[in-house]
């Protein structure tokens, strides 16, 4: 894979292979939600990168952070996320009608 081209699958692959308990998902979502929190605190003091690579105690790694107890908690559940986003995207657009249509590659 190279540099800026993940997906999903991927993520969900990654997560899945260092981190994967079934029947935690109570555990998973309770650690989303705390993440939730800490993203508001980060964003509440806009605490960006002061370079490029640093991630410590920024909304970059609060974001990261929800997107991967997110993602493992979509595991636990056997969801496939790159199946579940285009259906919920097409219903979003036509409930909403945002005037832009939803096209993966």
């Amino acid at each position: 894979m190279s540099k800026g081209n993940i997906t999903i699958k991927y993520l969900q692959e990654y997560i899945k292979s260092k981190d994967y308990n079934p029947g935690a998902e109570k555990d998973y979502f309770l650690k989303l939600t705390v993440e939730v929190g800490e993203l508001a605190g980060a964003m509440r003091k806009n605490l960006r990168p002061v370079d490029k690579n640093q991630v410590k105690e920024t909304i970059e790694e609060e974001l990261w952070d929800v997107i991967y107890y997110a993602i493992a908690l979509a595991n636990c559940y056997d969801i496939v996320l790159e199946q579940v986003i285009p259906n919920k995207e097409n219903t979003n657009n036509e409930k909403y009608n945002p005037g832009v249509v939803f096209k993966p590659n």
